[in-house]
């Protein structure tokens, strides 16, 4: 089937909403899956008859999309549940968020700001910010339960992660000044360190796919 009108849509919510008819049968009439039609009740209920008009894409803050996968990650609604309450327009968004959270790869919106409480950091040692970034990785937890575990700020652990991503273990050495001998590391450590970290994403990575196994198993369980 072609494109579906707003219009189309909004007739399949009602016969939903006001018919009484069943997900399945209104998605087998219209040739799509029944969760299309629960996906756009949701959003109907959620945004009015707004739901369905074409808009410029939302730009949401990284604050925001941790806030969504969090409530969902806590068990505190469905995927439709939890879409329904934060107004996110389609589960698809929802389910990249959430595999982006797990990889540690989540970022605003283009446009979205990154807006998060601020909150004084400490000083921190180079062995520091290695063993931060590993187990953040290797646990998987958010930035906000790392930050509180070892005494930093959000904004910290977000940097760090973000700067070992781009480059490597360098990107954990802290630059401001030349006065931190301690700081230095042989080649040997350097490879260690990095093989620690790296060991610890590919372990994170197999529950990752073992996580959004479960996670369709759940929902189709739901459905």
């Amino acid at each position: 089937m072609g494109r579906i009108s707003a219009e189309e849509k909004l007739i399949a919510v009602k016969r939903r909403l006001e018919g009484g008819e069943s997900f399945e049968a209104i998605g087998n009439s219209m040739g799509v899956h029944r969760e299309r039609i629960r996906e756009w009740c949701g959003k109907y209920q959620s945004m009015g008859s707004d739901a369905f008009v074409r808009t410029k894409n939302n730009k949401y803050t990284l604050e925001f999309k941790i806030t969504a996968v969090e409530y969902y990650l806590q068990g505190k609604g469905s995927l439709y549940d939890t879409c329904r309450k934060f107004k996110i327009p389609a589960q698809e968004n929802l389910r990249r968020w959430i595999k982006r959270y797990n990889s540690h790869e989540l970022k605003a919106s283009p446009g979205g700001k990154v807006r998060m409480t601020m909150i004084k950091g400490r000083k921190t040692t180079l062995q520091e910010r290695i063993d931060i970034v590993t187990d953040h990785i290797e646990s998987g937890m958010s930035y906000a339960e790392t930050a509180e575990k070892y005494d930093v700020s959000y904004q910290q652990v977000y940097q760090w992660i973000q700067k070992y991503k781009a480059n490597g273990i360098d990107g954990l050495v802290d630059r401001r000044g030349r006065t931190k001998p301690v700081e230095e590391m042989t080649e040997i450590e350097r490879l260690q360190a990095e093989n620690r970290i790296l060991k610890a994403q590919l372990e994170r990575k197999e529950l990752e796919n073992i996580f959004l196994k479960k996670v369709d198993e759940i929902e189709r369980r739901r459905s």
